[in-house]
């Protein structure tokens, strides 16, 4: 009981360590109690569930963490908890030497979500999946998947905002720290930080405290790969309108993983720039050796070739029965030094 105490007096005061290191406008969205040494997965790949009716805005999936780690939150449309507000996501921050979650919230505008590449009109910055028009959220066919029999409120808008301060990384779910996305908070971002702000609704809290009771839904069960990667309404977690996680792609692997694909590919290569200078040096001063040796071996062979022939001409009849000596063809014995016997020359 006394170290489980201190064990959770060390994590409150890492947390406060933390939160002084982070910036000012960022430390509203921490979400206190969850500072982690260990990045999250990649997000998963999936497809979004069709909209169930008018007035539902599209919340993404994103890593939590729990007692057993990281477990996997669906996407899923939710009601807004009033009319014009928008859904900014909760992020992984990486400051203070851990991963803190930035829990999400609604407010008139979305503000900085880590530049986190969340799909469905969450790009990394901003929302262009739909706006509100009156008292009534119009939805962006374009990015958003809507029943335009049923949803009536509909426009397209193919433009693709580009942000020159901003790096978005394809499934990178963090910001920050080693192959984290690097997007700062835009002027817009920064006042959107300080507006009046609401909490995830109740339907969102146990939305994710479902998925927390999940076993399919921890990343060391699924791999990255929930069964339950979205859904159309909150809290469901079976039937219909729930999308399984596809197979991980080459744009959903993680930069390292990327790297040693590449490397095992060129591994044959006679430049390797994927290798240390030591083991290049080693490697190099190896096929220095390996020539060397085929040239020593290769000047053994002739010499001998050479004495044999002397001898065969001095010697006549008795050599003329003898089967020449063939020549090792094996190149892969060629490193290795020959141990020639003497000839003996039969009466």
């Amino acid at each position: 009981m006394v170290m489980r105490s201190l064990r959770l007096l060390g994590i409150f005061l890492l947390i406060a360590v933390a939160t002084l290191a982070m910036p000012a406008q960022s430390q509203a969205q921490i979400a206190v109690g969850v500072s982690i040494h260990i990045g999250p997965p990649v997000l998963p790949v999936y497809a979004q569930p069709i909209c169930p009716g008018p007035g539902y805005i599209w919340t993404p999936g994103y890593w939590a963490y729990g007692p057993d780690g990281y477990f996997w939150v669906p996407g899923t449309w939710v009601v807004a908890p009033a009319v014009g507000l928008l859904w900014t996501p909760g992020y992984w921050g990486w400051g203070g030497g851990v991963y803190m979650w930035h829990a999400g919230y609604w407010g008139p505008h979305v503000g900085f979500y880590g530049g986190i590449n969340y799909g469905f009109g969450y790009g990394g910055v901003g929302f262009v999946g739909g706006e509100w028009r009156g008292g009534a959220f119009a939805y962006n066919t374009a990015v958003t998947n809507v029943n335009v029999t049923v949803v009536h409120n509909t426009y397209v808008n193919n433009t693709t905002v580009i942000n020159n301060n901003t790096t978005v990384n394809k499934n990178v779910s963090f910001n920050g720290g080693t192959g984290g996305t690097t997007a700062q908070p835009t002027a817009a971002e920064q006042a959107a930080a300080k507006e009046q702000h609401i909490q995830p609704t109740s339907e969102q809290m146990q939305h994710e405290h479902t998925a927390s009771t999940n076993r399919a839904q921890l990343a060391s069960v699924n791999h990255g790969q929930p069964t339950v990667a979205a859904s159309a309404k909150p809290g469901v977690f079976s039937g219909k309108g729930v999308v399984a996680a596809k197979a991980a792609a080459s744009p959903n692997r993680p930069p390292s993983a990327n790297a040693m694909s590449a490397n095992k590919t060129t591994a044959s290569s006679a430049n390797r720039s994927d290798r240390p200078p030591t083991a290049m040096t080693k490697s190099a001063a190896t096929t220095k050796t390996n020539s060397a040796s085929t040239s020593s071996t290769n000047s053994t062979k002739s010499a001998q070739s050479n004495s044999s022939s002397n001898k065969s001409n001095s010697n006549g009849s008795h050599s003329s029965n003898r089967p020449p000596s063939s020549p090792h063809t094996n190149s892969s014995h060629s490193d290795k030094p020959e141990h020639s016997k003497p000839e003996h020359n039969k009466p």
